[in-house]
């Protein structure tokens, strides 16, 4: 349950209404960085339009599961589990290719849509903090819009040594890093619903 202080139905509403924010904020910041990420050459937009791709499924998911019982979270949380480790070796697949056929980022573009995206997820983390001690399904949550909040910074310092170097080696190596965020939360997601489940089955 959130962490805040009202009663059990209003503490439901109050996820689902914050899920509903997470989703419209993810899904359309998706639509944008991918095309623009697409257009500007950049691993490290598309890696996180990928992984805002990944967020905004996870939000849709743990809206549907709010005030479900604690098993079916767990198994929502496993899914958006999977579903990161998956796009986030995608991404990593990407930043191969691009890394072996070549690329020419545009690093004014990265910075602007990086800022946005930045603006974006501090957005969803400030909505989701008060719930980050709920149920396993807002603890996976939490943990998105964290990774995420990492990765646009990572995104927008790659913009600017591509920028400053005349290199596009700044921004594979960020798309790399964001790979490597968004697969490492996809594990730690997946422990963290398996510990909900044993200790379902305990009690």
């Amino acid at each position: 349950m959130s962490d805040c202080g009202c009663g059990a139905e209003q503490a439901k509403k109050l996820e689902r209404t914050t899920l509903a924010y997470l989703l419209s904020i993810n899904g359309v910041m998706f639509v944008v960085e991918a095309a623009l990420g697409f257009y500007a050459q950049s691993t490290g937009l598309i890696a996180d339009s990928l992984d805002m791709l990944a967020d905004a499924t996870v939000y849709g998911i743990s809206l549907y599961v709010v005030g479900k019982g604690i098993s079916q979270q767990a198994k929502a949380a496993s899914v958006s589990g999977v579903l990161q480790i998956i796009l986030g070796l995608g991404v990593l697949f990407e930043v191969v290719r691009r890394s072996l056929y070549g690329s020419e980022p545009q690093s004014m573009l990265i910075m602007a849509v990086g800022l946005l995206a930045l603006i974006a997820n501090v957005a969803c983390l400030m909505l989701i903090s008060k719930h980050r001690d709920g149920g396993v399904h807002m603890r996976a949550s939490w943990i998105f819009s964290t990774n995420d909040v990492i990765a646009n910074v990572g995104v927008i310092c790659s913009g600017a040594l591509v920028w400053l170097l005349g290199s596009r080696y700044p921004d594979l190596v960020i798309g790399a890093i964001i790979s490597a965020v968004v697969v490492r939360g996809g594990i730690k997601i997946l422990k963290d619903a398996k510990a909900t489940k044993s200790q379902e089955i305990v009690t």
